[in-house]
């Protein structure tokens, strides 16, 4: 079982960057699909998640973030746009059912002022 992050990096306020989170070893289909991200002093929090039917934000993204997921690739998608300096974190995937709950690595996202 295994969920792989990439895509993060360095871009200036304003820019754009899209992560992408790749599944191994479960029912992908069945799990609803959820970005999380944890600055440098704070609590991990939910970005956005989304399921077969309901797609939920933060009300910090709301209107910049995007998520989706590609079931026949086994994939979860954040597109960010307008990225501002509080966007700075570790982005994290996860997959969960009622009875699993799968974490992958995070993948480090800065944006400068």
């Amino acid at each position: 079982v295994q969920l792989q992050a990439y895509g993060g990096g360095l871009v200036q306020a304003g820019g754009s960057l899209r992560l992408s989170c790749v599944a191994s070893g479960i029912d992908f289909v069945s799990n609803a699909m959820t970005w999380y991200r944890q600055a440098p002093g704070k609590q991990r929090e939910l970005v956005a998640t989304i399921g077969s039917s309901v797609i939920i934000y933060a009300d910090s993204v709301k209107g910049r973030f995007t998520i989706s997921r590609d079931d026949a690739k086994n994939m979860v998608f954040l597109q960010m746009n307008s990225l501002k300096p509080e966007d700075t974190a570790v982005y994290y995937c996860n997959a969960r059912t009622g009875m699993t709950n799968v974490w992958g690595q995070g993948t480090q996202v800065t944006v400068s002022s």
